[in-house]
């Protein structure tokens, strides 16, 4: 070993094994949760539900991934029913099939194939998320990152809104090595040297240029090498490998299914294995301030935590303007976001 390679950092703190999908994925501050859904479900039906028998799940809380899929919360059409978040945001990258939104401002969007939705609760939200099985005569596959973004304390009440990055303007990156195979990489927020993502909610921690916040997806081909290039020292960094077989992570040989935590500040050597690898990166600078969590919401404080609760008893976070608790919308309807002041965009 060269002198220069014995004195080169470890680039890895620590490996954690994922679990199995959709267990929560480790996360570090200023991210709160991270969850990988990958359901490959039947044919739809007029409902829009999966056409096969629901016998045998627990209905209403269906996690056990039964022929390769949950309905979740869901009874009719697979997601999660109308819940409350307060104090962070939620970036919902869906990367297969769509998602419908609903919220109490009376808010709707339809968005997927690649779309993120970038959600601040802030002061507090009621939105449900559900999976329309649109196809009738094929299986349905839906995959998605949900992600939890801390707020800091002075923008944890900021108004509710959300922003939609719609698959074309979300950036992307192939760097190709010696031999010629790719590494495919897509800037959902932060910066990859000169490629830089749309700007996220104007309250996010990731707005704010000095918190060094980046959500990349990375697909690497067979064998394929590229470097990771250093981020700002004290920023936290975690590489999550959940598709592949086997990666060199600074010469170091991963398994996949496990979560890599890396020292920020070196830059990092990728190396592939033999099979096609996929890995989401989630980094920034810690907020370094409580956190207080319970369930959907995540305060300072503890007194912080039972205000959210009081007051979304008294108020709903602005009531529930939808018919039903998991609203869908037609399956004729396209990618759309409807926002709470009544003006609508669609991908173009």
């Amino acid at each position: 070993m060269s002198q220069q390679q014995a004195q080169q950092p470890e680039a890895i703190v620590r490996v954690d094994p994922l679990g199995p999908s959709p267990t929560p994925w480790r996360t570090p501050d200023p991210f709160l949760f991270c969850v990988h859904h990958d359901d490959r479900y039947p044919q739809g039906n007029e409902q829009l539900g999966p056409k096969a028998s629901l016998a045998g799940r627990d209905i209403g809380q269906d996690f056990a991934g039964r022929d390769g899929w949950n309905m979740y919360h869901g009874t009719v059409v697979p997601g999660f029913p109308q819940h409350p978040h307060r104090g962070f945001e939620t970036v919902t990258i869906v990367r297969n099939g769509l998602l419908d939104h609903s919220d109490s401002l009376g808010a709707a969007a339809r968005f997927g194939g690649g779309d993120v939705q970038w959600l601040t609760a802030g002061g507090g939200i009621n939105h449900s998320e559900m999976f329309p099985l649109l196809k009738q005569d094929q299986g349905n596959h839906i995959e998605l990152f949900q992600i939890w973004l801390n707020l800091p304390r002075a923008n944890k009440m900021v108004t509710p809104h959300f922003s939609m990055l719609w698959n074309h303007v979300i950036p992307r990156h192939v760097a190709k090595d010696d031999a010629g195979r790719a590494t495919d990489i897509t800037v959902v927020a932060g910066n990859l040297r000169d490629v830089k993502a749309p700007p996220p909610p104007p309250k996010s921690w990731a707005a704010n240029p000095d918190a060094d916040v980046a959500i990349w997806t990375l697909k690497m081909e067979p064998g394929a090498r590229w470097t990771l290039p250093a981020a700002v020292r004290g920023t936290n960094r975690m590489l999550y490998f959940f598709l592949g077989s086997r990666l060199s992570v600074g010469g170091k040989a991963v398994q996949a299914r496990n979560a890599i935590e890396l020292r920020a500040d070196v830059d990092v050597v990728l190396e592939n294995g033999p099979e096609t690898a996929e890995l989401l990166l989630l980094q920034g600078k810690p907020i370094g301030e409580p956190v207080v969590q319970y369930g959907p919401f995540v305060m300072n404080s503890r007194q912080e935590i039972q205000q959210a609760f009081a007051d979304y008893q008294r108020t709903g976070f602005g009531g529930w303007p939808w018919p039903s608790h998991d609203p869908v919308h037609a399956k004729e309807e396209g990618r759309f976001a409807r926002h709470a002041d009544g003006h609508v965009e669609r991908p173009a």
